[in-house]
């Protein structure tokens, strides 16, 4: 199916993993539809199907929250086959003293919970749910696998072809002054390079200029730290891509977020790329403040 239309039904126990699925397709490029009104459901697979080109990959979670998730999924199934195209269904499950810690452990409450215990909620789950188990093309039970073992479980099962490996790289530099970048992975605090603020010509500059550019990359300081992110950076891109990472957002701190984090941030981008590492992008947080 590869360059083709792929629409994939995720399904499956409550606690059995469809949050972290839809994640994963969401890292592949997929608009993932979420406990969407069953009344909704025909009207969602004709979208999908008259614009191919804004709906390429599309992954539709349907689950006990559908109030009666056989007819809509049988709905769903229709109105897409209907119109020639035929979704792929990935079914979780998970033994049941497994979601029952699990329900414990998150303190989240059962969709079908009531006055009956969780025991029988997922009893009765299981019962509603098998019309869609038995026309699942892919059932996968979570019960001993690792977040890991779940991608490769998934992007093992796709129709279609995938680069999981394949990571997005975002640079972005702040101001300590201002807090931390909550989205970041890894931080590195180039405060200790000389601050170019401290010069009264080049303070009104930014770090995407090539007066305040010179001067920070100047630093026998900056060389060395240059040198190893390069090492740092060769070694855990590969590593962070063989753990199924598909993302990895990088900040580079100063005290302000405008001279040397931006013009350390914008030379790792050039590496990076030079270097072949995929998608890379950078965002200078504290560019318009400043």
């Amino acid at each position: 199916m590869a360059g083709k239309q792929h629409v994939a039904v995720i399904t499956g126990l409550s606690g059995a993993g469809k949050t972290t699925t839809s994640k994963l397709f969401e890292d592949l490029g997929y608009t993932v539809v979420d406990n969407l009104p069953t009344e909704f459901l025909p009207g969602l697979a004709e979208l999908v199907v008259r614009e191919p080109g804004r709906f390429d990959r599309v992954a539709i979670v349907i689950d006990v929250r559908a109030g009666d998730p056989a007819a809509a999924f049988a709905g769903m199934m229709d109105s897409l086959e209907a119109r020639g195209l035929r979704p792929q269904v990935f079914f979780l499950e998970a033994r049941d003293e497994v979601l029952v810690r699990r329900f414990s452990e998150t303190r989240h409450r059962h969709p079908l919970a009531g006055q009956r215990g969780i025991a029988a909620s997922i009893a009765q789950e299981r019962q509603v749910l098998e019309p869609l188990r038995e026309c699942a093309d892919a059932v996968i039970d979570t019960s001993d696998l690792s977040g890991r073992e779940l991608r490769e479980r998934i992007f093992g099962a796709l129709e279609i072809d995938t680069e999981p490996e394949q990571l997005t790289l975002q640079l972005v530099s702040f101001g300590y002054k201002y807090g931390l970048p909550i989205e970041a992975d890894v931080v590195f605090d180039v405060r200790f390079m000389e601050n170019p603020y401290y010069d009264p010509e080049l303070r009104p500059l930014s770090g995407l200029t090539e007066p305040v550019r010179n001067r920070v990359l100047s630093q026998p300081a900056a060389q060395r730290f240059l040198q190893i992110a390069d090492e740092f950076f060769e070694f855990a891109i590969p590593a962070y891509a063989a753990e199924g990472k598909t993302r990895l957002t990088v900040a580079i701190g100063c005290t302000g977020g405008y001279h040397r984090s931006i013009a350390i941030a914008e030379e790792l981008r050039r590496r990076w790329i030079e270097r072949g590492y995929g998608s890379v992008s950078v965002w200078h947080r504290e560019l318009e403040r400043s």
